[in-house]
């Protein structure tokens, strides 16, 4: 092994892929070494003082067959200096020129001060002097004249000085509290400390080797994003990435690849509850009656159920992997970078659809297939029409060619009331309660001057489903104007109502719960 005194020449390793997950990243490094028969120790970097040690794995992949005996990850501790250093940014070398030239004010201030207060003095004791002279009959005009029209010129001269340096404190003052607050928005703190790796490396002859170090590094992050886009008959959806990272160094010209492994909950064991179960008999009085409820039920085709606050990345229960067509940079500065993924246009279908239950408001839903060759994974969605950015959505998981339901926002040309009416009766012989209700809602249009087309709007109201034998659910079809046409099995009842400009309509829906003598609770 060398043992030369000399130093270590610095050899470079820039990152040159990046695997971005859900909060944290997994970052490659290149380079190619010029390495010498025997057994030497080469220092590369500089890289991140975030990396993870135990994550460091360094192979030569080409070249020459050298062994890498040993790499470790070294880091130092350089603290900044008073003045400013080489690599300090054109923003924080003016806020430093900025705070130079205000403490030279500030100095020249104080000086202007004392000489105001020393010429004050001055003034005084001439005046004291002028009193005494006065007073014991020996007086000097011409002299006294002299002296105080000279002290009153240098003190007015003095305070106009003094006016102009505290002028141009106020200003700097200023200008120095904009530069802080760009610096706190844009500007980067030069890092302290810095880390290297040192690698040793065995060859067996001169020559060449391509060297490839992998490690993971914490403090980066990355969400979906989209971009829709609505003209006329078809839609084009982009999806892009929202990409944070401040690892201490910037990723310039890297390989992208986003994923949805979560790599830290794999390693945590599942917590083991204990789940008792008891059996007891039911007294006569449980036996005679069956108690029911209603309860509310959401209904979801495909994904897991929604999480209340911010969650993580939504892929469904299986990992994605996404990658970026080209290279990108993503500086180290904390903030979002949008990287593009792809883009596809697909033929899309207009309903305007209603459910006065949740909403009195018309939606306008587009509904096309997703073909861009992944999954969509869920986030929000910028939607773009006609009229140019009209909002902000939410786009659901969605596999590769599923169709996709994206709301393009509400019309505030249509207006939706609903009124609902209940009536209770119990029948004589058979005891049966019988719960009958009726729901009305009014739909109206309202025009611009010039349209004559006519817009079929989709009415969505709910039934319950009854999952006893003892409870009955019946839609009354005959009073329900006009007839529904369609009641699917989770109880919602579709009505496609044509509307011309300035039409009104009325939609009935009347259904009847019948239930035995033994339910309780309905």
């Amino acid at each position: 092994m060398s043992t030369s005194s000399e130093p270590i020449p610095l050899i470079a390793l820039p990152v040159t892929a990046v695997t971005c997950t859900e909060d944290r990243a997994h970052v490659e490094r290149t380079a190619v070494l010029d390495l010498r028969a025997g057994t030497r120790r080469l220092r590369l970097g500089p890289v991140s003082a975030t990396a993870v040690d135990r994550s460091l794995h360094a192979e030569l992949t080409a070249g020459v067959p050298a062994t890498v005996l040993d790499a470790r990850i070294v880091r130092s501790w350089t603290p900044r200096g008073p003045g400013p250093a080489d690599d300090d940014s054109a923003l924080r070398r003016r806020v430093t020129a900025l705070e130079e030239e205000r403490s030279a004010l500030e100095h020249r201030r104080d000086r202007l001060r004392a000489r105001a207060e020393l010429l004050g003095r001055v003034a005084a004791d001439l005046l004291r002097d002028i009193g005494e002279g006065a007073g014991s009959g020996e007086p000097e005009r011409d002299r006294w004249g002299r002296e105080l029209d000279r002290a009153d010129g240098e003190r007015d001269a003095c305070g106009e000085r003094l006016r102009e340096v505290e002028a141009g404190l106020a200003g700097l003052a200023a200008e120095l509290s904009e530069a802080h607050r760009a610096m706190d928005l844009y500007g980067t703190e030069p890092a302290e400390l810095t880390g290297h790796i040192e690698l040793t490396v065995h060859a067996p002859a001169d020559g060449r080797a391509e060297l490839r170090v992998r490690h993971l590094t914490p403090c980066a992050l990355w969400r979906p994003a989209y971009r829709a886009v609505l003209d006329g008959q078809d839609l084009t959806l982009s999806t892009d990435a929202f990409v944070w990272q401040r690892t201490g160094e910037d990723w310039s010209n890297v390989r992208l690849t986003l994923s949805t492994a979560r790599s830290a909950s794999a390693t945590r064991p599942p917590r083991l509850g204990e789940d008792r179960l008891t059996l007891t008999d039911r007294s006569p009085e449980e036996r005679r009656t069956v108690h029911v409820g209603l309860r509310e039920e959401e209904i979801t085709e495909l994904g897991p159920a929604p999480v209340p606050g911010l969650p993580g990345v939504d892929d469904g229960g299986e990992v994605r992997v996404l990658h970026s067509p080209a290279p990108v940079s993503v500086p180290a500065d904390g903030r979002a970078h949008r990287v593009p993924i792809s883009s596809f246009t697909s033929s899309a279908r207009s309903e305007y659809t209603c459910s006065p239950e949740l909403s009195p408001l018309v939606s306008q839903v587009v509904r096309f297939d997703n073909r861009s060759g992944h999954a969509l994974l869920a986030g929000p969605v910028d939607l773009v029409g006609g009229s140019g950015f009209g909002g902000r959505g939410t786009l659901d998981f969605t596999a590769p060619g599923s169709p996709v339901d994206l709301a393009f926002g509400s019309r505030d040309d249509y207006r939706v009331l609903r009124q609902t009416e209940e009536t209770r009766e119990t029948t004589g012989i058979t005891q049966r309660t019988v719960l009958t209700r009726t729901v009305r809602l009014h739909l109206s249009r309202f025009s611009a001057p010039g349209e004559e087309d006519d817009r079929v709007v989709v009415l969505r109201e709910r039934i319950p489903v009854s999952e006893v034998s003892a409870v009955e659910v019946r839609l009354l079809r005959d009073t329900c104007s006009p007839a529904p046409d369609a009641v699917d099995a989770d109880g919602i009842v579709r009505w496609n109502i044509p509307l011309g400009p300035g039409g009104r309509r009325t939609v009935t829906l009347a259904y009847e719960v019948s239930a035995s003598s033994k339910v309780t609770g309905l």
